[in-house]
């Protein structure tokens, strides 16, 4: 049997496979001799005690570390904080006449840094839900920490504050979701957890234009006809480059005309030689109509 576990946890060192030992092992070893930590932190040392007289082989498996070491039987035996960097499950296995195994758990130290993402990077303005984020605190060796941590969320646009709220992780995790404000500019994001914070920034921008309205009137060329200053329904202007759709109705037939904002209004030279019905849109956003008479 001793052979039969010596095998097994020689494969597992040169080949990585630790199904093999954990199952081969099962049938013969347990945990009754070896005491392990009952609560290990990540980077700290820690001692495991082996009863017994003589020397034993001790296999040591866990994430990013696989070693073997004779060892003294009787005499606790001392890890290092760098060989438990990594946390999460290490199994314990000492082999003399026979073998036995333990397993311990390593957890993440204190948080040390905070990672925070925010979706998306540009949100028109006045939008339910529209913005998101969460943030993962991690500790000295970037192992996400489980144990609950409270995390502050700030939005802030200019001098005015849109979500100020603390939110406890849930299996290293916290989150957000709440409206963009009303305003065009920057949106300052931050997260918070003690000393740490990170930030990040989102741009509102105007909505879909409100309240077209335009205007028409009759030049040498036909007619001309341009929007007022155009803005979404919060008064923030709308990007130059958006689209107006003009559309003259006469006699003669229909004909359209796409003209984009430019320093905030849209204007466009349409033909028509009759009188006209001339109507505006953006969008899904639909304009005052107005009627101009033909050439005299």
């Amino acid at each position: 049997m001793r052979r039969l576990c010596l095998n097994c946890a020689y494969g597992f060192l040169a080949l990585g496979v630790a199904a093999c030992l954990m199952a081969a092992l099962a049938a013969s070893c347990s945990a009754q001799n070896i005491t392990v930590p009952t609560s290990a932190v990540a980077g700290e040392p820690a001692s495991i005690a082996i009863t017994g007289s003589g020397k034993a082989t001790l296999y040591i498996l866990g994430p990013g570390i696989s070693t073997k070491q004779e060892v003294n039987l009787g005499e606790d035996l001392k890890l290092r904080g760098d060989a438990l960097k990594n946390a999460g499950d290490y199994h314990i296995v000492a082999c003399s006449d026979s073998c036995h195994s333990a397993t311990f758990y390593v957890s993440a130290g204190k948080p040390a840094s905070l990672t925070f993402l925010v979706h998306p990077s540009r949100v028109p303005v006045s939008q339910q839900d529209a913005v998101s984020g969460v943030a993962f605190p991690f500790d000295q060796f970037h192992n996400l920490v489980f144990t609950p941590q409270t995390i502050n969320f700030q939005l802030s646009a200019g001098n005015a504050s849109l979500l100020n709220r603390s939110v406890n992780t849930q299996a290293g995790v916290a989150w957000f979701r709440t409206s963009s404000g009303k305003s065009a500019g920057a949106l300052q994001v931050v997260a918070s957890l003690n000393d740490f914070n990170a930030r990040r920034v989102v741009q509102q921008v105007a909505s879909d234009p409100c309240n077209l309205r335009i205007t028409g009137q009759r030049n040498a060329q036909g007619i001309l006809v341009q929007t007022e200053p155009v803005h979404d329904c919060s008064g923030n202007p709308v990007p130059d480059g958006t689209i107006v759709s003009f559309t003259a109705t006469a006699a003669s037939g229909k004909s359209t005309v796409d003209a984009p904002i430019k320093k905030g209004v849209a204007r466009a030279e349409m033909e028509a030689t009759g009188s006209a019905v001339i109507s505006g849109a953006s969008g899904v956003v639909m304009g005052n109509e107005v009627r101009v008479g033909g050439r005299p």
